[in-house]
């Protein structure tokens, strides 16, 4: 059975054009696989490794369609279709995800992610799949948590050395509330706006600044219409792996295991090629754009501005749940 013969006329057409149908006859299985990223992003060579390896260790059984770049839409649209069934494989952000399954939000709560050793250590241990195993009451089949590295401010207007900084700045943020309630307890004016709108809305001064891990920024430019650039750290860019339910189940146990262990390798691909990444775009923006390092003590700033937002949204992601990363993390309550 071919997956995706019942699907819209839109997504079809678009894999016959890119394949070519006599590749998408030939598999027994043909599934999408839409993202908003550029191709030359840790992630998106992630899902093209992906892609490679499933169809390679499947023997050809299983066919996947890569559509990068938002070529059927931003990340809520690709979630919504993928929980229709239109589109069947997604990597969309955590936060973005927020507005389908609230509990999601909890990662991208400023500051709870201290480092790289403890974010591996939640999203990839029994927490995370807790954290994962949310989507599975929204059709989705959610693999693991692939990544972009820490997220990162900048803008054009002053150097941010500290919350205090932020205020009244324009800052864009994703479709997400967390991230929307994150910078106005800052003092910044945050506006939602898509992935792929961002560069004319910072070269246009719709906004003045925005925040995205580093490989999000060079790939997308942004350092060319921003003068500054403040590495913040202030929480994990985690992309969660998900496939329409539906889709998920239909495949035999045999090839579930090929998908799951291309998942996993896409995931150990993005976030080691997201590290090489960081340092060889250091040195080519360094030039380019003012890089300001926070103190120790501007962090401490940070996090207590941040407590707010943990206790607001306590309630949403579950005092269960927080208190699950907190104990991870080491953050005491």
């Amino acid at each position: 059975m071919n997956h995706t013969l019942t699907k819209v006329s839109l997504v079809a057409a678009m894999a016959a054009a890119t394949f070519g149908m006599s590749q998408a006859h030939a598999a027994e299985y043909t599934f999408s696989f839409a993202h908003v990223l550029i191709e030359d992003t840790p992630n998106g060579q992630a899902a093209l490794r992906f892609k490679e390896e499933v169809e390679e260790k499947s023997d050809g059984r299983i066919q996947i369609n890569v559509l990068p770049a938002a070529q059927v839409g931003g990340d809520v649209e690709i979630i919504e279709q993928i929980q229709m069934g239109l589109v069947d494989i997604g990597i969309p952000p955590t936060a973005t995800l927020g507005n389908f399954e609230p509990r999601m939000q909890i990662l991208d709560l400023p500051f709870l992610l201290p480092d790289y050793d403890t974010m591996v250590e939640v999203l990839d241990g029994e927490v995370g799949r807790e954290i994962l195993d949310t989507l599975h009451d929204h059709n989705m089949y959610a693999a693991n948590f692939w990544g972009a590295g820490f997220r990162h401010m900048t803008n054009d207007e002053r150097p941010i050395e500290g919350p205090e900084d932020l205020q009244r700045i324009r800052i864009r943020t994703m479709q997400a509330p967390i991230i929307i309630s994150t910078y106005e307890n800052f003092g910044a004016n945050a506006t939602a706006m898509a992935f792929t709108e961002v560069y004319n809305a910072l070269q246009q001064g719709v906004v003045a600044g925005q925040e995205n891990p580093l490989a999000n920024i060079y790939t997308m430019r942004f350092h060319e219409v921003q003068d500054y650039l403040s590495l913040t750290n202030h929480a994990y860019h985690a992309y969660a792996t998900v496939i329409n339910r539906d889709a998920w189940e239909s495949l035999p146990e045999d090839l579930q295991e090929v998908m799951i262990e291309a998942f996993d390798n896409g995931r150990t691909a993005s976030r080691e090629l997201t590290q090489q990444d960081e340092e060889q775009i250091m040195e080519a923006i360094r030039d380019e754009i003012e890089i300001t390092e926070i103190t120790p003590e501007a962090r401490e700033a940070f996090i207590e501005a941040s407590m707010a937002v943990h206790q607001e949204y306590e309630s949403v992601v579950t005092t269960d749940l927080l208190h699950k990363v907190y104990d991870v993390v080491g953050i005491d309550y």
